[in-house]
């Protein structure tokens, strides 16, 4: 018995089926897009947050983390000066944020993405159990596909290309 290849789906329109494979990462990018900038602007205009100690602090919510973090000493780094730190992480989400949702530098800011997850996996959500409760992880692995496939589609880097492929021809 020889193996043959399966006859297309009809049942799915052929120019819908275009569509979905070409725009199956924009609901990723909306979701991490609005998320980080939401995130970002919680906590700039949080000002528990953005104190040193004291009740949702950034300052007590790393000084609660910090013995079970995997990475103490990057835990130590941001309680050298907490409010700077949590101003940077909150400027840092809101940028990341903003790239993916226009597309603009968008695999800079899916890497950005992805190393803020990183980092607060590594610290704040490390000693969650079981592991996959963390959602820090789930961020981390969902920012992997828009690190490498950028956003080539409705994007600002795909109007940008397609103006420099316009002039050079």
């Amino acid at each position: 018995m020889t193996r043959t290849e399966a006859p297309p789906r009809t049942d799915v329109p052929r120019g819908l089926r275009e569509q979905a494979a070409r725009y199956h990462l924009l609901p990723l990018r909306l979701f991490l897009g609005v998320t980080f900038v939401y995130a970002g602007l919680d906590k700039l205009f949080d000002p528990a947050f953005l104190s040193a100690s004291g009740d949702g602090s950034i300052g007590d919510l790393m000084r609660g983390v910090r013995d079970t973090s995997a990475i103490p000493a990057l835990v130590d780094l941001s309680l050298e000066a907490p409010v700077g730190f949590a101003v940077f992480l909150a400027v840092a989400e809101i940028l990341v944020g903003l790239g993916t949702l226009v597309g603009l530098l968008s695999r800079t800011a899916a890497v950005g993405g992805a190393l803020i997850s990183l980092s607060l996996w590594l610290t704040v959500s490390w000693a969650v159990t079981p592991y996959y409760y963390g959602n820090d992880l789930v961020y981390l692995m969902a920012w992997t596909p828009l690190i490498l496939a950028g956003a080539p589609y409705l994007s600002l880097d795909s109007e940008i290309r397609s103006r420099r492929s316009r002039r050079t021809a």
